[in-house]
């Protein structure tokens, strides 16, 4: 233990001698601060032998951990019993939290391409240095539209505002998106078209207060198990409907199970929307006090043809009009979407046509209701809000002058260095990469040459750059290997912070953990290459992720996400999570554990009426055909495994409790008929590429399609470029294959 201080506490002495040489005025203040880098430090202020909690870093979820410290230091986790979230309960990766970190391959020094073509080990100056001097050179060469940063779902949210503010305030450039894309922006962009606002209305609670639950593209059970947990809590009896083309473990614990044809979910929710309009299932009071748009839903609803329906779905006219009558009976009602929506070409619509039905009914604001998307990554909704890629700080807009100039002048900055437009999106970022256009890429926390959709060329696109800078704990990702430049950052469980969780809960990340080598939190990285970049002033008072804090809660202030009624993280560590919003005016009293929005009838548009949108059913990009006649579903393979597995690979605990290897399950009598035997190697081929998968037979795919997990990098070799129009988000989940015998 002395000797791994003693090279922590040289580690610090050598970033401090770093900042000496660096100019600005956040350099002296840096130097203050014995250990302000994180390095040498006895984490988070806690005794030495003690139990902390804190908010586990894996899925949106956001359960609650209590972390048992030996000398300071984490040994040991249990799930925090009387938290709002979980209730003692904990999934195989919540377990197995603190694993990761300790993994003998993490990045613990920067790296540096250098004429060799290798990366070689180079200091913190000279590694801050080589970022701040390429990536110059590119803006005053080609502009600020010539760099771009891609982020992540997974750093604090005070890390994220912190990235995303220097780089558009203090680099000055203009495109940043994160990996949220990928998974989260249907949903912000469905409430926020429908709502004014994206704002997830429910609070877990409802789970066990609904009378009808209904579930869309997500395999609960799989995916969100304490969320299943609190399914199981209800007491009323509910009906729990799965509607997923295949018989997912959560649709074999269902009371019923709408196996429906992939891609047809618009069609089945505008169908079941028409029967309820027919069948006088309409809440007309709630309509006519807190909705605009029926009557031209209503009038596109007359012109759709239930037989046509019929045909699109795969189900019968008879079980149309059973769920139609259940959903306007009256009762609980409650929408629950993931990923199996949000994934598709027609992701936006989809959402909003379960929206609108909830909406027809009054089945929002009350208990046991809601339209509600359950987010993804485990600080998913902190990005949303907070990360300045495509909302401005506190969710404003680049495009409103008068929000250009709230945050200019809470920053205490020009209103000029604010990009007076959005960002682009994901992948337009990639394609501008693509076509040169973009010649500097900041990659923060995510590992896009292995979840990229179609992500055959993307090695190759990636060459195109004349700089790649890789932020990650780990040196060896697939993206990392790639860079020209590697930092190394600090991992959940060794920083501050706090994370927002699918309800929107806001809780705290602890330090319990030293950072290995020189690996530094990520705040504490845009720390120091804001002060290399000589704007250090501009961040003089983002000393802290608690002082990023406050900066927050006073851009939240007066939006539908306010926070500014927080005492800070004291009461979110004390209260079990605080939902947003708490207003300034609601400060002194104490919020209930459990918030749902909307109970008052008012939504964020100017008239607090929300909007009936739609689209017809669009055209499938890429129907199957005689030469791919089979359709790929992909999704969650395993409860013990997570998006790309580079931290669950890691835990010898979660790989034997998930599958070995890359699997295709595929229906009997498709295995009949191709000849294919249980267990064989098989060959999955789309017009992107094949991949040699292990074959398994199983009903739970329908016959003509085959589903492989979404863990293993090979998966999104076949996978199609396809994106939702409005939330540019990929369409994950449906291509067309075929599958041959090896």
């Amino acid at each position: 233990g002395g000797c791994i201080m003693s090279i922590l506490t040289q580690a610090d002495d050598r970033l401090n001698e770093v900042l000496r040489n660096l100019k600005g005025p956040l350099t002296d203040q840096l130097v203050r601060q014995p250990g302000a880098f994180g390095l040498g430090q006895v984490p988070s202020k806690q005794a030495p032998d003690a139990t902390t909690s804190m908010i586990c870093g894996f899925c949106a979820t956001g359960c609650s951990l209590n972390v048992h410290l030996r000398e300071g230091e984490g040994r040991n986790l249990t799930p925090t019993f009387d938290y709002p979230v979980n209730l003692g309960m904990a999934c195989p990766k919540g377990w197995e939290a603190l694993t990761p970190l300790e993994a003998d391959d993490r990045a613990t020094i920067p790296l540096l391409r250098k004429e060799d073509g290798e990366q070689h080990p180079v200091d913190w100056q000279e590694a801050a240095e080589t970022f701040r001097d390429r990536m110059q050179a590119i803006i005053d060469e080609h502009g600020p539209e010539s760099v771009a940063f891609l982020s992540t779902g997974q750093i604090c949210s005070e890390e994220m505002a912190f990235l995303g503010s220097f780089a558009k305030f203090g680099m000055g450039i203009y495109d940043g998106d994160g990996n949220t894309r990928q998974c989260m922006a249907t949903s912000v962009v469905s409430y926020k078209q429908s709502f004014g606002f994206d704002a997830p209305p429910y609070t877990y609670k409802d789970f066990e207060e609904s009378d009808v639950i209904i579930l869309v593209g997500s395999n609960l059970c799989i995916a969100h198990p304490i969320m299943w947990q609190r399914v199981l809590r209800n007491k009323r009896n509910p009906e729990i409907i799965v509607v997923d083309p295949r018989k997912t473990e959560t649709a074999m614990q269902a009371t019923q199970h709408f196996g429906i044809k992939p891609k047809s979910d618009l069609t089945f929710f505008q169908a079941l929307a028409k029967l309820i309009v027919d069948r006088g299932g309409v809440d007309q009071d709630f309509l006519a006090q807190h909705t605009e748009g029926f009557e031209d839903y209503e009038q596109f609803l007359a012109e759709l043809d239930l037989e046509d329906a019929v045909d699109r779905t795969g189900v019968s006219l008879d079980r149309l009009i059973e769920f139609a009558d259940l959903i306007a009976s009256g009762k609980r009602v409650s929408f629950w979407w993931t990923m199996g929506v949000n994934q598709g070409y027609e992701a936006v619509r989809t959402a909003q046509s379960m929206i609108n039905l909830a909406l027809m009914t009054g089945n929002i604001g009350k208990p046991g209701t809601g339209a509600n998307s359950i987010t993804g990554q485990c600080n998913a909704m902190g990005s949303r809000l907070f990360s300045n890629t495509t909302n401005l700080l506190g969710g404003h807009d680049f495009a409103n002058q008068e929000h250009r100039a709230k945050i200019a002048n809470l920053l205490g900055m020009d209103e000029d260095r604010i990009p007076p437009r959005v960002s682009v999106a994901y992948d337009q970022i990639i394609q501008r990469v693509r076509e040169g256009k973009i010649k500097g890429l900041w990659i923060i926390a995510t590992n896009p040459a292995h979840s990229w959709i179609g992500r055959d060329d993307f090695e190759e696109i990636m060459e195109g750059l004349d700089f790649l800078a890789v932020q990650d704990m780990y040196a060896n990702t697939e993206t990392a290997k790639l860079a020209d430049l590697v930092l190394p950052a600090a991992a959940w469980g060794e920083k501050d912070g706090t994370f927002i969780n699918s309800e929107r809960r806001i809780g705290i990340v602890k330090r319990v953990a030293k950072a290995p080598g020189q690996a530094l939190s990520d705040f504490n990285i845009f720390r120091l290459l804001s002060s290399t970049w000589g704007v250090g002033e501009l961040f003089k008072d983002w000393s802290s992720p608690e002082a990023v804090f406050k900066i927050l809660q006073k851009a939240s202030k007066g939006q539908p996400c306010d926070i500014s009624g927080i005492d800070g993280y004291r009461q979110i560590d004390e209260e079990g999570g605080v939902q947003w919003p708490l207003p300034e005016s609601e400060a002194n009293k104490s919020p209930e554990q459990e918030r749902r929005l909307f109970s008052d009838g008012k939504f964020f548009h100017p008239n607090g009426k929300a909007k009936f949108l739609y689209d017809p059913p669009a055209d499938d990009p890429e129907p199957v055909c005689h030469e791919f006649p089979i359709r790929l579903l992909t999704g969650r393979g395993s409860s013990a495994q997570w998006h790309t597995q580079t931290r669950t690979r890691k835990s010898k605990v979660l790989q034997r409790l998930a599958p070995k290897g890359n699997f295709v399950e595929i229906h009997p009598s498709d295995a009949d008929r191709l000849g294919v035997v249980s267990g064989s190697i098989v060959e999955v081929s789309s017009r992107r590429g094949s991949i040699e998968v292990k074959a398994f037979i199983s009903t739970s795919v329908p016959v003509g399609n085959v589903f492989i997990p979404m863990h293993e990098s090979n998966t999104n070799e076949l996978t199609l470029a396809a994106f939702d129009p409005h939330s540019r988000q990929p369409s994950y989940k449906a291509c067309a294959v075929r599958v041959a015998v090896l």
